[in-house]
């Protein structure tokens, strides 16, 4: 490997080139009227809330979706108007504004978040029913658009909105600005950017442009607010500074966990808690339901392992009794593994219902697309999809999506957070931590620098966890240095080789216990 050793300097120089435009300020978000079809369904939310028309929301059972379900709701509640919210159910009601959650439908004016750009079958019998239907969503659109009243997607050809890569509940705010305009109501739409936050960071938004400013700004509210969640977040975190990792890796997590293994609208009630005590009796929950999520993902990721054939370009690997809720987690893991994306699918009933992730610049939305005669539906977005097919179908399918996939650039596979150079061990200090700490928040487009430790004396390894299936490497930089520094390997058992030294690319994080605050390094991948 041809890495260049780094100074503190020329890290932050070549962290500085990533940004190639002035940071900017809430003051530079574009006027949301800029959404195509915005300003028609603000007129039509505030004239159904003038004539105490029936409003039902339909949300979704991911955190981006919960997250825009409870900026809804608490916007409602504030003005206040009666909102009936549905979040359906993963098992029993599918995806989206299916045919089974119209059934529990009484309103006059639906609207969606994070769901309904392919809900043609509910926009028809929205439409028979006469109910209005405004979708608010932000995945890509099919070829042929639902029959609704309004459709606000930033991912519409048409649509001029100056940056596309919002999430759901950006475009819920951002809608929202507008019918309270429309309403001339005295709501501050900055109280809700701690919950915006976590469902940009938790749907993998690039953090640039616009993304980064709301991500700035609502780590510090989490961190500053009196909304019971964001208290339980921080209390149940112990920071004094919360960060895109903390969310990814502590918040988020827990919140998607309702929605994969039982019902999401436990997570809504953890946002939109009325006081510290009702949030933090459902983090507990979430937290219980998260750590059966981590055995169950465990299980299924082994038994995939076994599944993979690696010849393909895009694994593909299916199983009866495999977890739906899990898919999409299980997929990550095969990525990571395996260096190529993964679709995983789960069979019953003769239909395999499943989750595809992406790595590098391999648009998965459009090689499933490109292959949709194979399925019965399918959405997404460029890193992440979810897709339904006949099982008889999966062999036909996995063939030509690999067949598809033969046509792609190899150097479109290649993960996009590679090494940055080489780091001296006596730089990892304070400074280091400074340094890192001004580029957060850090995430998709703006990933943390990844280093390189190159044959490095392994000093020691102690096997961490309640299951102990992490290692804590001790190591040595050169032979002649007192200083040692412990690499934190998760989900590895690392066993000493024969020669005592290790190659590995890691990451630097700040470390917060007890009032002390040092660096940790994270190791992401071992080089044997």
């Amino acid at each position: 490997m041809n890495i260049p050793n780094l100074t503190k300097q020329e890290l932050y120089t070549l962290l500085s080139q990533r940004f190639d435009t002035q940071e900017k300020r809430l003051a530079d978000i574009p006027n949301p009227a800029l959404l195509l079809n915005a300003s028609d369904a603000a007129k039509k939310i505030a004239d159904a809330i003038r004539t105490n028309k029936k409003i039902t929301l339909v949300g979704d059972y991911d955190v981006d979706g919960v997250s825009s379900t409870a900026i809804m709701v608490d916007f409602f509640g504030s003005i206040p108007y009666p909102l009936k919210t549905i979040i359906p159910n993963r098992f029993r009601d599918g995806y989206g504004v299916s045919p089974t959650v119209l059934e529990r439908i009484d309103a006059d004016l639906l609207i969606t978040v994070d769901n309904g750009i392919s809900a043609l079958v509910a926009a028809d019998i929205c439409k028979e029913r006469g109910i209005e239907l405004i979708i608010t969503d932000h995945h890509t659109p099919g070829d042929i658009l639902p029959d609704a009243t309004c459709i606000v997607d930033p991912k519409l050809k048409e649509c001029s909105y100056p940056f596309s890569e919002i999430c759901g509940a950006q475009v819920a705010w951002l809608l929202l600005g507008l019918v309270k305009k429309e309403l001339a109501l005295n709501i501050d739409m900055k109280q809700f950017l701690d919950i915006l936050a976590i469902a940009i960071i938790a749907d993998i938004m690039p953090l640039i442009d616009i993304n980064r400013t709301l991500v700035k700004e609502g780590l510090k509210l989490i961190s500053t607010t009196n909304r019971p969640s964001s208290v339980i977040i921080r209390d149940r975190l112990g920071k004094s500074v919360i960060t895109s990792e903390d969310i990814a890796f502590q918040i988020a997590p827990r919140i998607n966990s309702a929605g994969r293994l039982e019902d999401a609208n436990i997570a809504l009630e953890f946002f939109t808690a009325k006081d510290n005590y009702t949030a933090n009796k459902q983090y507990e929950l979430l937290t219980q339901l998260n750590d059966l999520r981590k055995e169950t993902e465990s299980k299924i990721t082994k038994s995939a392992m076994d599944s993979v054939n690696e010849k393909d370009l895009i694994t593909v690997v299916s199983s009866e009794g495999w977890h739906e809720g899990v898919a999409g987690i299980v997929a990550s893991r095969l990525v990571d593994a395996f260096g190529k994306p993964a679709i995983v699918l789960s069979e019953k009933d003769g239909i395999a219902k499943g989750s595809a992730r992406s790595i590098g610049n391999v648009n998965i939305y459009e090689l499933i697309k490109a292959n949709k005669s194979y399925l019965n539906k399918f959405g997404g977005h460029k890193m992440a999809a979810g897709l339904e097919l006949k099982a008889e179908n999966i062999v036909a399918f996995t063939k030509a999506i690999n067949e598809t996939a033969n046509a792609i650039d190899p150097k479109d596979f290649i993960a996009k957070d590679s090494i940055c150079g080489i780091l001296d061990m006596d730089d990892i200090d304070h400074d280091l931590l400074s340094l890192l700490e001004s580029f957060e928040p850090y995430g998709e487009a703006n990933a943390r620098p990844s280093f390189l430790l190159k044959n490095a004396e392994v000093v020691g390894i102690k096997l961490i966890g309640a299951d102990k299936s992490h290692s804590l490497i001790e190591v040595r930089q050169y032979p002649h240095q007192k200083k040692t520094l412990e690499i934190i390997a998760f989900r590895t058992i690392f066993e000493m080789p024969e020669e005592r030294k290790i190659t590995c690319s890691y990451t630097v994080t700040k470390n917060e216990f007890n009032g002390k605050v040092r660096a940790q390094l994270l190791c992401n991948k071992i080089y044997y």
